[in-house]
């Protein structure tokens, strides 16, 4: 869910080719539901200095994410948003995105439906991975288009499977070229994240979810660039801390100008088929 967790926000202003197909941590990625409460990062922090941006934030993601390595992924994820700005009326929006990725990670399809205070229209298609690894992207929303984005792409989950494994083998610096469909579904991520090494301090997160007691975890942080952008500041960076059965525990979303944070407020582990025969 860790890319998805901008789309809202942003409207104010997650190896070889033949490795990607077959990513997998030890540990298998959990079905769950998670439930987090969005405020603004540091309420008591200066005013900022734009009249755009937010000097309070309310607001709620709801995230579901089920399957598995033999059955594939689908994840649904909600988010709305409310924020005041020093001037004019408070922004509020919407997002819906839902997505489904093949356990081998061939292809994906996804839709993503906004409201807010830009007009943006739905975003659906399909990403679809040839022979060769190069990924091809069929857009019927917003408008039908076909786009070709190369090799050595990650999906959401391939990229969450290849940071857990980082942590694993201790943790550093990994560059990954990242799609989700979101935006227009015609932009590729480049990311740079930061995978720090195990944490073994109490955290809130497992004091509001037990069943993250006992899991092994993370500080990841992950900065994301347009890759169109030449030489451009990244888009967002996120901060959280990631479970190795691939939970996010809570978030901090930097914009630069401003940042969001949310808040781990509930979560329900689902039972997840084994792929064992």
């Amino acid at each position: 869910m860790v890319s998805r967790f901008a789309v809202c926000a942003a409207a104010l202003l997650c190896a070889s080719s033949a490795a990607l197909a077959q990513t997998s941590s030890v540990l298998p990625l959990a079905s769950h539901r998670a439930a987090y409460d969005i405020s603004l990062a540091d309420s008591s922090a200066p005013k900022p200095s734009s009249a755009q941006a937010p000097v309070a934030a309310t607001g709620l993601i709801a995230y579901e994410f089920r399957g598995s390595a033999c059955e594939g992924y689908t994840s649904n994820f909600r988010q709305m948003t409310e924020m005041e700005r020093s001037e004019g009326e408070p922004v509020s929006m919407r997002v819906n995105a839902m997505s489904f990725e093949e356990a081998n990670g061939k292809s994906m399809r996804f839709q993503v439906d906004s409201e807010g205070a830009q007009n943006t229209p739905p975003v659906a298609g399909t990403a679809t991975r040839g022979a060769n690894d190069e990924l091809r992207v069929v857009l019927t929303k917003p408008t039908a288009q076909t786009l070709d984005f190369g090799h050595e792409v990650l999906f959401p989950t391939q990229h969450i499977e290849r940071l857990i494994e980082a942590a694993k083998r201790g943790g550093g610096a990994m560059q990954a070229r990242v799609y989700d469909g979101s935006d227009t579904g015609a932009k590729i991520f480049a990311t740079m994240s930061v995978v720090g090494k195990e944490a073994t301090k109490p955290d809130e997160d497992t004091e509001t979810a037990s069943a993250l007691s006992g899991i092994r975890r993370w500080p990841v942080v992950i900065s994301y660039f347009n890759e169109a952008a030449t030489d451009a500041p990244p888009e967002y960076t996120l901060s959280f801390d990631l479970y190795e059965n691939g939970v996010s525990g809570s978030l901090k979303l930097d914009y630069g100008a401003f940042a969001l944070r949310a808040r781990l407020r509930k979560l329900e582990i689902l039972p997840t088929i084994s792929c064992a025969k």
